[in-house]
């Protein structure tokens, strides 16, 4: 606010209504023909501030609060999974063969999966549910410590029964 050219009354005014409407200090200064300094300087006399902080503070804030909302929504469809491929487990099974010298199709049906394709269902399945829980961990339910020893019985009791080859 120079001596050469001084601010009006009418410029005040003006910043206190660009102000209000939600311009930023450079585009004050660029509509106005005068420099960041001098508006700075004249939305300080007004009382008026350019900080965005609070701003900024709540659009992080609402940014967090939508990850954790997709991190659970995706925990969901993980145990989803993990549910779907455990009942697969004991399920009746069609497995399929392309080959041979004809490259022929086939496929048969077999009453349960191979102890080997249980132990990769089992896989599939405790990755699923560890990382669901990873992204959504249990509140108050004993923590992670216990359903994660559940987990290992649960394991351990399906090992048992189909046996480990």
């Amino acid at each position: 606010m120079g001596s050469s050219n001084p601010v009006t009354d009418q410029e005040r005014e003006r910043v206190r209504e660009l102000h209000a409407e939600g311009k930023g200090r450079n585009e004050i200064a660029e509509i106005l023909g005068r420099g960041g300094r001098t508006i700075s300087q004249i939305a300080k006399s007004l009382g008026l501030s350019f900080s965005r902080a609070a701003e900024v503070r709540q659009a992080t804030e609402i940014r967090s609060a939508d990850l954790a909302a997709r991190r659970a929504a995706f925990a969901v469809k993980l145990q989803d999974i993990a549910e779907t491929e455990a009942a697969k487990i004991n399920a009746p099974h069609t497995y399929w063969d392309w080959g041979g010298k004809e490259h022929d199709f086939d496929t048969h049906d077999a009453p349960e999966p191979t102890p080997g394709d249980k132990r990769a269902y089992m896989s599939l399945v405790a990755t699923a549910v560890d990382r669901s829980l990873k992204l959504s961990p249990p509140k108050e339910e004993g923590g992670a410590d216990e359903v994660g020893s559940l987990l290992v019985g649960l394991f351990d009791k399906l090992r048992a029964k189909h046996g480990d080859h």
